[in-house]
C-alpha cells in the first residue's frame, strides 16, 4: 500500500468513527462536534485525493471556532450531562488516533521530495492536532460537566 492509499484509509476510517461515536452520543452538541470532526476527516480525505492526482488543494477550517460556539450554546442553555465512562473511553481512543495521525503525517514531511506535499502534509499534522487539542477538551466536558462549563474561559480555544 503506497503513502497515499494508507492516509486515505486513515482518513475513511476516522471519518466512519466519528459518525459511529456521533450516533451513539444523546447530547446534540457533542453529536454536532463529532459530526463536525467526521466533515473534517472527509476534507483530509479530498486534500489527500488532491495531492495524488497533483493538484494541492486544502480549505480553510473553522472547527475549533464552531465548536467553541457549540460549547457555549451547551452553557447557555445549561444542558445537563451525567458523565459515561463508555464514551470517555472512545473520546480516548479517538485522541490516540488522532495524536498518531499528526504523527504520520509530520513523518511524512519530513519524507516528502515535492513543495506541495510537504506543505500538505504539515498542514494535515497541524488540522489533527486541532482535533486532538478538540477531543481534550471534550473529555473534560464529559468527565466534569458542570465544573467545565462553569469555568470555560474559551481562550484554550483560540490558542489554535
Amino acid at each position: 500500500m503506497d503513502i497515499f492509499e494508507y492516509a486515505l484509509k486513515m482518513e475513511k476510517d476516522g471519518e466512519s468513527f466519528y459518525r459511529e461515536l456521533a450516533a451513539k452520543v444523546n447530547n446534540k452538541g457533542l453529536q454536532l462536534i463529532l459530526t463536525m470532526l467526521a466533515d473534517e476527516e472527509a476534507r483530509h480525505y479530498q486534500a489527500i485525493e488532491s495531492m495524488r492526482q497533483d493538484k494541492y488543494q486544502m480549505a480553510e477550517t473553522t472547527i475549533l471556532d464552531d465548536a467553541k460556539n457549540i460549547f457555549v450554546e451547551m452553557k447557555e442553555k445549561k444542558q445537563e450531562l451525567e458523565p459515561d465512562q463508555e464514551q470517555i473511553k472512545l473520546y480516548e481512543k479517538a485522541q490516540e488516533i488522532e495524536k498518531k495521525s499528526q504523527q504520520f503525517y509530520n513523518e511524512k514531511a519530513q519524507q516528502a521530495d515535492l513543495v506541495e506535499h510537504k506543505k500538505l502534509f504539515i498542514e494535515l499534522a497541524k488540522e489533527e492536532e486541532k482535533h486532538y487539542f478538540l477531543l481534550e477538551n471534550i473529555i473534560k466536558f464529559v468527565s466534569r460537566p458542570k465544573l467545565w462549563l462553569e469555568n470555560a474561559e474559551w481562550y484554550h480555544l483560540e490558542e489554535y
